[in-house]
């Protein structure tokens, strides 16, 4: 017979081990990233919740059989989180999934699946240690609830800390020791024999001891990394963790980089010599040496975005997205007197300022460049500079993002609100210069020239079909956004730069027919008609094959060009090589959603509705089922709409989920532990009702509030971001955490057996919505998303409570 554990270190095990599982989540994100995708991040969301979900069956299943054993199940399964985290990782590293054969092959949906049992299983061991707390201990619910939310919102802060400071995998290491500590101090509490307190202490130790093989991180054979090293006589140079992840320098001695996307074929001089920039394995640029000599560097003349150069003399210049520095000497070489360079990732210009400054030329240290370690979007609101040029460096060089692997990536540089920004820090007659990969059929230039043109009109620009330029090469396109009305001699240098270098001309008002397609022929002029049809047929964005609306703050899915009466034709055209148009990341995540849906089915719901509840009524589970749906539907929706929409104030993906999940779950926590009193004074109805009232106000209010904040305060240092996303979003979480623990009370009051019920429920329809927000993201914006959330709460008031 086991002892009851001490009530102060229950809750603090339930602290460290949901602390551990929430670091553990968004650890996962970094490392997908890394290994896989970006867009894998809310797959991880949908993992951590299936097994939160399927440990709210297990323990209703098996409930009477634990409860005679509560000490060793729970001791047992902090053991299982702990020893799974790692391993569950270590092994799926192995696994041969590829993303793109899922429509071909089943065996990829079969690596898939099993990427979701395998990693689904140290959520599961977390869950379970949480759940049986709270069905064991029910008269300390809100007590153990608000322990949990608390503890997982430490650990995302927790994570953001370790992200600065430590590799990803010797963070998965110390999140591993964290699950053996609380196992030991579980062992410790229920005053099991002392001896038996060795073996968690002695495991602590376990995780640093694995051996050096097993903690390599293994991109993907299909990342931009692993292509590049197989290249005869590659190898990695130089490699540093940072904020935003690995930063790989890769060196080619035997078949040197030459790094010129889109080279006029009229070039004629060779670049020099260059190391090439990864980040979690996907291209970022090129380090090029630079010895002074400017000759050296003419082949840049030959790009595409050469062109702002010859149609205009910049003076002041503004790079966004400086990295490597290929565009801060092609800014040189034309002489510009003052070089602002962007460039959010430290670790980046660490290396090029740094370790590699003599190879760089010091760049960065010439006196005509400084250098700003920023967001774009927050430097040029908080700047009071104006420039002559504000130039992008070039996009489009993953071959993720060209294979639609980025159509999930939230990017908020290529949005109507950005453009306005960028409008507004032009010079009389200054341009904006963004050169992108060309994809054909025509995406993401006509999505750049739609969104120009939105931008330029809200702005109050009376023509702006007479305000752009754009020209491709074989690989390239560079669209022209101009403050003001282009000259007829700025077209004349358009022309003899196009005409010098075999650059295909696509769009200047007036531009004949005759003029377009003359040098990298198409079968037909499509960029030129295409363009042509963006300002002259209404229609035109409902009649093309591809996505190509503007992007907005409000859903700012650039590179997402997928339309579902397209799926059919790029499917028939399979056997033809036209896969290459498929939306992979789109394509993963609707998979990812149904194997959601048949997992929750088969191992959630069908043994929960299988279960004869001898104490409970087919409508008392009726509501229960529709109550904690609502519930974990309506903060799902909300936690992720409210993720992605502070990813533009805090700059990076995972920041974002860090701070946002903190918040959400350490003032949720706060309200679960308030809800008590409130039940006491108020009564169950009326609580409830307050509280729901307070989440749909409050909602709406920081929703009204973001668009303040991108406007006022993301120019603010990172810790002030932090501190005001923490006041902005604490009242509305704090009234999140009321419904859960208030109606888990009920039901403890009431009808016990049904709180693990519950429990699942409501993991399962996180597990599903964590999906299905995201497609709404992108569909109808991150607003539809948070009104979806506020329906759902408001229909969870009316089937509560469960008995009359």
């Amino acid at each position: 017979m086991h002892q009851r554990m001490a009530a102060g270190t229950l809750f603090l095990t339930i602290l460290i081990v949901s602390a551990s599982a929430l670091a553990y989540e968004i650890l996962l994100m970094r490392l997908f990233s890394i290994v896989q995708w970006h867009h894998f991040a809310y797959m991880v969301i949908s993992l951590a919740l299936l097994g939160y979900g399927i440990s709210g069956t297990f323990i209703t299943i098996f409930r009477k059989h634990i409860f005679r054993h509560f000490s060793i199940f729970y001791i047992v399964n902090l053991l299982l989180f702990a020893t799974t985290a790692p391993t569950a990782f270590i092994i799926a590293q192995y696994f041969p999934f590829n993303a793109q054969e899922m429509l071909w092959d089943f065996e990829a949906l079969l690596w898939l699946l099993a990427y979701f049992t395998l990693f689904s299983l140290p959520f599961f061991f977390a869950a379970n240690a949480v759940g049986l707390a709270l069905s064991y201990y029910k008269q300390e619910i809100s007590r153990l609830y608000a322990a949990d939310m608390i503890g997982a919102g430490i650990g995302s802060l927790i994570i953001l800390a370790l992200f600065f400071r430590f590799h990803p995998f010797t963070i998965l290491l110390i999140i591993s020791a964290a699950g053996f500590f609380s196992a030991a101090l579980a062992v410790f509490s229920f005053k099991m024999d002392r001896r038996q307190l060795l073996l968690p202490l002695i495991l602590m130790l376990l995780p640093f001891s694995i051996p050096k093989e097993f903690r390599q991180i293994r991109p993907s054979p299909y990342k931009d990394l692993s292509q590049i090293l197989k290249i005869k006589g590659t190898r990695i140079a130089a490699e540093e963790t940072g904020a935003f992840g690995i930063v790989t320098v890769v060196e080619s001695p035997d078949i040197p980089f030459r790094y010129a996307p889109g080279v006029s074929l009229h070039n004629q001089t060779e670049p020099p010599q260059q190391l090439a920039i990864f980040v979690n394995g996907e291209w970022a640029g090129v380090i090029t040496r630079y010895t002074g000599d400017k000759k050296a560097l003419q082949y840049l003349d030959y790009l595409t975005s050469a062109v702002a150069y010859h149609v205009s003399k910049p003076e002041h210049v503004l790079i966004i997205g400086a990295g490597g520095g290929m565009d801060v000497l092609q800014t040189l070489y034309f002489s510009a007197n003052t070089i602002d360079a962007i460039e959010p990732d430290r670790t980046i210009m660490h290396l090029v300022k740094e370790r590699y400054g003599d190879f760089s030329g010091h760049i960065y240290n010439n006196p005509r460049v400084r250098v700003h370690i920023d967001d774009a979007r927050g430097y040029i609101i908080r700047t009071k500079d104006n420039y002559d040029l504000i130039q992008f460096a070039f996009s489009g060089a993953s071959s993720g993002a060209s294979s639609g692997l980025s159509a999930l990536s939230e990017n908020y540089l290529y949005t109507i609100e950005a453009f306005r920004n960028y409008l507004s820090h032009l010079r009389p007659d200054g341009y904006l210069s963004l050169t992108q990969r060309i994809n054909l059929p025509p995406r993401a230039s006509l999505k750049l020239f739609a969104t120009a043109i939105e931008a330029l009109k809200a702005e109050g620009a009376t023509s702006p079909a007479q305000q752009l330029l754009m020209l491709r090469g074989w690989q390239t396109t560079t669209l022209l956004v101009k403050n003001g009305i282009v000259t007829p001699k700025e077209i004349t240098a358009l022309e003899r730069f196009c005409e010098s270098r075999g650059f295909d001309l696509v769009y200047y008002d007036g531009m004949p027919f005759s003029k377009a397609n003359r040098y990298n022929v198409l079968d037909r002029p499509i960029f030129y008609t295409s363009v042509k049809s963006l300002l002259q047929e209404p229609d035109f964005f409902a009649r093309y094959r591809f996505d190509i609306r503007p992007t907005t703050d409000d859903r700012p899915y650039f590179h997402h060009f997928f339309k579902w009466e397209t799926f059919s034709e790029i499917l028939s055209l399979r056997g033809a090589g036209g896969l290459y148009l498929m939306e992979w990341g789109y394509v993963v995540l609707i998979v990812t959603l149904l194997l959601a849906i048949i997992l929750s089915f088969f191992l959630i719901l069908l043994p929960l509705s299988a279960l004869r509840l001898k104490t409970a009524k087919s409508w008392e589970k009726i509501r229960v089922l529709f109550y904690f749906f609502a519930l974990g539907t309506g903060f799902m929706f909300l936690e992720i709409a409210f993720m992605q929409k502070f990813i533009l104030f805090l700059s990076d993906p995972v920041f974002s989920a860090a701070v946002v999940l903190s918040t959400f779950l350490v003032f949720a926590g706060m309200g679960s532990r308030y809800t008590h009193r409130l039940i006491e004074k108020l009564g169950d109805r009326k609580t409830l009702t307050l509280a729901l009232a307070a989440i749909l106000f409050l909602s709406l209010l920081d929703l009204a509030l973001l668009n303040l904040f991108y406007g006022k305060f993301i120019a603010l240092p990172f810790v002030a971001k932090v501190s005001l996303t923490i006041v902005t979003l604490a009242p509305l979480t704090f009234a999140m955490g009321m419904p859960f623990p208030l109606a888990l009370s009920f039901l403890a009051n009431e009808n016990a057996p049904l709180i693990p019920w519950a429990w699942g429920i409501n993991g399962c329809a996180s597990v599903i919505s964590a999906i299905v927000a995201t497609l709404l993201a992108i569909d109808f914006g991150l607003t539809a998303v948070i009104l979806s959330a506020l329906l759902f709460y408001t229909g969870a008031r009316f089937v509560f409570p469960f008995k009359q």
